[in-house]
């Protein structure tokens, strides 16, 4: 009990806020990472008319308002631009800095020149990243291997056998850390002698899931263990497909092992090629339920990987036929007045909190009756993968299920 005091005792002085953290660039980009109602959508805006994120938090009110920023938001931004340590929001960045300070936990703005350049190129790149381990691993050549947490023996053997072999032709295996296929690639580099890097959707101080708890004190000697989310962060359901963005964006491609039409590693392969990676599958027994999820990937594009040699092939057409991934185009800054024209107003209407417009139309179009995937495309427009890739994080967030006849709105 006296050294579990002594540590708070610790932290508490750490957190104890001063001037200084007021003018740290790493506490503003922690600040900005906190903001509350700033949506993805919104974000993106903002950014594309800003020449630095970071000029949000030297406007005053009058011109954070005619940007359309809600009045929570432009409540916080007075605090911080007030040194105001005792507002809830400034005093949550404080804590989580002296919380990284404290366990040695790295923290990675969107401006540092350690930033990957191929995620921030994504539309909805977070602003912060928090590393424990070797955050000089990300810029690296990386692929993502994902799969089933059911995943076979022989879907095990695969993704430790392909992890293995392209850490061998310089690849990083970036994967998320949870049971099965991912586990066993992050283990298939590392018993190679080859750093991996873990993408989780918890706090880089959290083990999860239990069960590899010596995985992960590997990862974090060995490699490099990211996330978007402050130490302490538990595991919730909402966290993992947005983690999934972070895989497939760091990567150059994304091979699926295992996975069934209702696996969360389609989401994956999905963002995969909306971020424009490639996406790579191994085919598998028609009676193995877990190959189904890869023979629709191979039915849609996805190329169909038996060797290492397949995956190398399609990568270096990439290289040679594409542009080299650019970091965000920053922009000069832009007058308020066509900011606020560009960033859009809240939706309408009664859905829950923290979901992105794609998402939120298709919950409205969903009644209680199933409705066809046909009917649903019809109802909002949306092409069919991404439709899919809406239903599968509104089931996983617990709001729709399938049914017979199609799916059907839970809440």
């Amino acid at each position: 009990m006296k050294i579990k005091g002594w540590i708070m005792t610790q932290l508490l002085k750490a957190a104890t806020p001063d001037n200084a953290v007021f003018d740290s660039t790493e506490a503003a980009w922690l600040m900005l990472s906190h903001l509350p109602r700033m949506g993805v959508r919104r974000w993106h805006a903002v950014r594309e008319h800003l020449a630095s994120p970071l000029e949000l938090l030297e406007m005053n009110s009058a011109t954070l308002r005619a940007m359309g920023l809600e009045a929570r938001t432009c409540e916080v931004i007075a605090a911080w631009q007030g040194r105001d340590a005792g507002h809830p929001e400034v005093a949550e960045v404080v804590t989580i800095r002296a919380r990284c300070a404290a366990a040695g936990i790295g923290i990675l703005p969107w401006d540092s020149p350690l930033y990957p350049e191929a995620l921030s190129a994504i539309h909805d790149a977070p602003l912060v990243l928090y590393t424990r381990g070797d955050a000089t691993l990300l810029q690296r050549s990386q692929i993502g291997i994902v799969g089933s947490r059911s995943a076979s023996r022989t879907g095990l053997e695969h993704a430790a056998q392909f992890a293995a072999a392209l850490s061998e032709r310089g690849y990083l295996v970036t994967s998320g850390l949870a049971l099965g296929v991912d586990g066993a690639a992050h283990a298939g580099a590392l018993d190679a002698g080859f750093p991996t890097i873990a993408v989780i959707g918890t706090g880089v101080d959290v083990v999860y899931p239990r069960q590899h708890q010596a995985l992960t004190e590997r990862i974090a000697d060995e490699g490099l263990m990211v996330s978007e989310l402050p130490p302490g962060t538990p595991a919730r359901a909402a966290h993992f497909p947005q983690r999934n963005r972070i895989i497939s964006g760091l990567s150059r491609g994304v091979l699926v092992v295992e996975a069934s039409p209702r696996s969360g590693s389609l989401i994956t392969a999905r963002l995969a090629l909306e971020q424009g990676r490639e996406v790579f599958a191994i085919p598998g027994s028609i009676h193995n339920p877990q190959a189904r999820g890869c023979h629709q990937l191979i039915r849609q594009g996805a190329t169909l990987v038996e060797t290492v040699a397949d995956i190398e092939e399609e990568l270096s057409a990439w290289s040679t036929t594409r542009p080299a991934v650019k970091p965000a185009v920053r922009r000069k800054p832009t007058p308020a007045k066509e900011v606020a024209a560009a960033v859009e107003p809240p939706l309408a209407g009664l859905v829950p909190a923290g979901l992105e417009a794609r998402e939120i139309a298709v919950l409205e179009a969903l009644g209680y009756d199933p409705a066809s995937t046909d009917v649903l495309c019809t109802a909002t427009g949306l092409p069919a993968d991404e439709l899919m890739q809406s239903l599968l994080l509104l089931e996983m967030e617990g709001l729709v299920d399938s049914a017979p006849g199609g799916y059907q709105r839970l809440a």
